[in-house]
């Protein structure tokens, strides 16, 4: 197979790339960086924006397969500013798969897309997405997956896959921002600290963006989403505590309850904006309900429709990841 990554040089792209190339495929990756490292294994690197229709539709010249991963992440900031990547991007991926013959499309997107600040608890891909959105990633990868999805036809078969509170070795984003204020000792418990969440090891998926890819090809998945975890849902403060300890860290000492993280959330958020400050605000309602809720998933359908299987459950992930996060400490 012939693959185009968009961002593979980010945290599960990269591993997208990898299992590609492990198993003989042609790949060739789109992002704004360099990524030496990423070149050195074979693949072929090609630097562009995703708002540069021409150069998008350039990348995507010649493969059979595209796996868009590449997105703004972030819980603050501008719509305007998620738009551009998230949206317009999107657009321009699924344009260039047409004019390029493209027959398969993999989208990356989130459970975010259908949080409505309530718990969710084993909810499958019926869940609709909410009539309002507190954070400007979530709609904005809400409008891409519409897009995605809708795209899907005898021509361009496209599937979404929504990978949960994605973890392991090289993570950026999760683990490091919990570990770094539990650091300066301003980790605080919200919530009652019984909450159950999903989490996903990122080797695996990886994998089922490959296992996605290869089932495109009986079209069964085709126009659909699925959400991508462990299976194996975990106390998250518990499971905080625990990780912590494990890197000889404290845990958080206080608690605040929910209502009073999103009061919180609110009125940083709302500082932030009359003030303009530069950075993000220190808690934001939709952080504040994340880390109070119960959000996990079924993945039954993954399960059936792409023959997805963890190969990892959580406490081998986490022993695979807990050596990258003491390096860095």
């Amino acid at each position: 197979m012939k693959a185009l990554v968009t961002g593979g040089g980010g945290f599960i792209g990269r591993h997208v790339v990898r299992k590609l190339l492990a198993r003989g495929d042609c790949v060739r990756v789109f992002s704004r960086g360099r990524y030496p490292d990423i070149a050195a294994l074979g693949a072929e690197v090609i630097r562009g924006d995703l708002q540069d229709a021409a150069a998008v539709a350039a990348a995507c010249e010649g493969a059979d397969c595209v796996f868009h991963v590449a997105a703004r992440p972030g819980v603050w900031g501008s719509y305007a500013a998620f738009y551009g990547p998230n949206v317009s991007g999107t657009r321009h991926v699924i344009d260039a798969c047409r004019r390029q013959r493209v027959s398969r499309l993999v989208f990356t997107s989130s459970p975010s897309v259908i949080f409505d600040n309530r718990a969710h608890r084993g909810a499958d891909e019926s869940l609709p997405y909410p009539e309002r959105f507190e954070n400007p990633y979530s709609r904005t990868k809400a409008e891409a997956e519409r897009l995605v999805l809708e795209a899907s036809d005898n021509s361009l078969l496209t599937v979404a896959l929504r990978p949960h509170l994605v973890f392991g070795p090289g993570d950026p984003h999760l683990l490091p921002r919990v570990i770094a204020k539990a650091r300066r000792g301003e980790l605080v418990q919200i919530g009652d600290g019984a909450n159950c969440v999903d989490l996903t090891y990122v080797e695996d998926a990886a994998e089922a963006h490959l296992l996605a890819a290869d089932a495109l090809g009986g079209r069964r998945p085709a126009g659909k989403p699925y959400f991508i975890t462990q299976g194996e849902p975990v106390n998250l403060w518990r499971w905080i505590r625990d990780l912590l300890a494990a890197l000889g860290l404290k845990g958080p000492k206080r608690t605040v309850s929910a209502a009073n993280a999103r009061r919180v959330g609110a009125l940083l958020e709302g500082i932030h904006r009359l003030l303009r400050l530069p950075g993000e605000p220190r808690l934001t309602r939709f952080v504040a309900s994340e880390l109070a809720l119960d959000h996990y998933y079924d993945i039954s359908r993954a399960r059936n429709d792409l023959g997805y299987a963890p190969r990892h459950d959580m406490a081998q992930a986490l022993s695979l990841t807990l050596p990258d996060l003491e390096a860095r400490l």
